[in-house]
């Protein structure tokens, strides 16, 4: 018996602590910094070293190649952990993790690929993503540059207008033409490590109202490699059956982080004046915050639901790419954006000139100029007009599911 106690709390003891756990500590140092990477528009660097530290990159990999397994919900909340604590942070640590979600969904066909998973979990590698490019604006699926094979390599050059964090990343996945005589449409995506072949010429700057930490600067890229580290599937499938769904959920839960972050900073003002009242009545800004409580708890139900979705779909590639579930995620990715606008707005009316100041315990400006990037971070209009594409196609589903 006392055997058997040992072993079982040997087991426990060397179990890896949970990563909400784990995600507790690098918000405590994303928090320290956050100020001053927003301040200086620096990379957060404190904070992703703690990610690697803890072992939070890899945690979406499968467990046969490493990592931890963690499904849709669980990486949500990761980033609305760390949202709370550091907008910037959590943007890109989002955005890895919708890189990352498409080697799962689509890396499994390919030895190179799977090989990549393993270096990902175990050495916690960054992803960042070149999907932009000058001419094209904001659309995604289409490329001018273009792929060039020979003898079982390719070389890529790309006017790449934004690449996230793509001076410290550890591997930039881009898209271009599958070959020069390819559709603008007929697009493949490209897994490039930064310790390869690659150079990148930067050519503009970010110096932007918010999101400053993300460094998103435009670069000349230029790279050759194994013609393996192409994705064997189109980029059309790999956008509709994993990028588009994750992309909206993920910055959907950073949105939210953020919100939610700001509102507690409303409620605590309002707290602290309710007990100041000598009547104990509801302080001004109460009713306020009654409504920006459902504001969020419209966005919590929405990306819940979103995410409920997205799993059932998995592994069916019909309903991954019907119009039925783009529509969906699209419509998730306008309201969400729209909803933590409204809140951090309301948290700002609620706690006054203490939340417009910089440096209080109430300060919400930060938040502010961070979710003010949500509906224009591929424009919601743009989103909206592809919806209404969509629904002159379709008729609207009204079931509330099972």
């Amino acid at each position: 018996m006392n055997v058997a106690r040992n072993i079982e709390g040997a087991a426990l003891a060397s179990a890896p602590e949970a990563p909400s756990e784990r995600m507790r500590r690098v918000a405590e140092i994303a928090a320290r910094h956050a100020d001053e990477v927003d301040r200086e528009g620096r990379f957060p660097a404190e904070t992703i070293a703690a990610l690697k530290r803890e072992g939070l990159l890899g945690v979406a990999i499968p467990t046969k190649y490493g990592g931890e397994g963690l499904g849709t919900t669980a990486v949500a909340n990761l980033i609305v952990q760390l949202a709370q604590a550091c907008g910037s942070s959590a943007m890109i640590y989002a955005m890895h993790q919708i890189k990352t979600s498409s080697f799962v969904m689509h890396g499994e066909e390919s030895q190179w690929h799977r090989a990549y998973m393993r270096r990902i979990a175990a050495e916690q590698l960054l992803l960042a993503s070149a999907t932009t490019e000058a001419g094209i604006g904001g659309n995604l699926r289409n490329s001018i540059c273009a792929v060039e094979r020979a003898d079982g390599r390719f070389s890529l050059t790309k006017e790449a207008t934004v690449i996230s964090y793509g001076k410290y990343a550890d591997a930039i996945l881009a898209t271009a033409r599958r070959a020069p005589d390819a559709a603008s449409s007929d697009q493949v995506m490209v897994v490039i490590p930064t310790d390869g072949n690659l150079t990148l010429e930067r050519t503009s700057v970010w110096d932007t109202l918010g999101m400053r930490g993300t460094c998103s600067d435009g670069f000349h890229l230029v790279a050759t490699g194994e013609a393996d580290q192409i994705f064997p599937r189109p980029f059309s499938e790999i956008a509709a059956q994993s990028m588009l769904a994750s992309s909206h959920i993920y910055w959907a839960a950073t949105w939210f982080g953020i919100a939610a972050d700001a509102f507690n900073r409303a409620q605590a003002f309002v707290k602290q004046a309710a007990r100041k009242q000598a009547d104990g009545g509801l302080p001004p800004g109460g009713l306020r915050l009654a409504e920006g409580a459902a504001l969020l708890q419209e966005m919590k139900g929405h990306l819940a639901g979103a995410i409920h979705r997205f799993d059932a779909a998995k592994g069916n590639e019909d309903a991954l790419s019907s119009i039925g579930f783009a529509a969906e995620v699209n419509a998730l990715k306008v309201a969400a954006s729209a909803k933590a606008v409204a809140v951090v707005q309301l948290a700002m009316l609620i706690t006054g000139i203490l939340g417009y100041k910089n440096g209080t315990p109430f300060s919400v400006g930060r938040h502010l100029r961070d979710v003010a990037s949500a509906p224009i971070m591929i424009s919601n209009d743009r989103i909206l007009s592809n919806t209404a594409t969509l629904m002159l196609m379709s008729r609207f589903d009204t079931s509330l599911g099972e």
